[in-house]
């Protein structure tokens, strides 16, 4: 293991980190990140408008149901370290029209603490009113709603912009987990805000 992945494992082994999620998330986007931080050493919660469980979206079928750790409205940002959105097209959708979920995003940018949203996922960050004059990637089909909303849209496989950690499609998570746990490792950063 690299000095670099020592460091990070040692800054996150005391983290904890929030993944908010609806139905139809990208089932690969939130298990592949989520792996990355535990094998980091980060506590992860699911957080959820849902109280029980969430259905995962696997390319094409509905898949793997997974447990929510906390109901969106009984967490609070000041709770975790750092926040991830996976993508799926149904999941920021969803999320983006729920006022507590809304509400928990713009929050971690008002801490300046460290973000990540894959695919569909900066939807929500749109909603949030985040994104005028950020740097960020996305899946394609959102690249106009995002700069519409005053973001830079770069075709990257993953773009960091003080402490906001965005990326196109799963076939970009090994280079989106990496700099997601980074980021997250570093912890609040002063040009992240609302």
């Amino acid at each position: 293991m690299s000095s670099i992945n020592l460091i990070v494992m040692a800054k996150l082994s005391n983290r904890n980190i929030a993944i908010l999620t609806e139905n139809g998330f990208e089932e690969v986007e939130l298990t592949s990140p989520k792996q990355a931080l535990e094998d980091a050493g980060a506590t992860v919660h699911i957080i959820s408008p849902q109280a029980d469980k969430v259905k995962a979206w696997d390319k094409d079928h509905w898949s793997v149901e997974l447990n929510v750790d906390k109901v969106i409205s009984d967490v609070n940002a000041d709770d975790y370290d750092g926040l991830l959105l996976p993508g799926g097209v149904l999941n920021p959708d969803s999320l983006r029209t729920n006022k507590d979920a809304v509400n928990f995003v713009k929050s971690f940018f008002e801490a300046g603490k460290p973000v990540a949203a894959i695919c569909h996922g900066p939807q929500t960050l749109i909603d949030a009113q985040v994104v005028q004059g950020r740097k960020m990637t996305s899946y394609p089909s959102i690249k106009q709603d995002l700069i519409n909303a005053g973001a830079n849209w770069v075709d990257q496989e993953v773009v960091v912009d003080q402490g906001l950690v965005t990326s196109r499609n799963p076939g970009d998570l090994p280079a989106f987990n990496k700099k997601m746990c980074e980021e997250f490792a570093e912890g609040v950063h002063t040009g992240q805000h609302a």
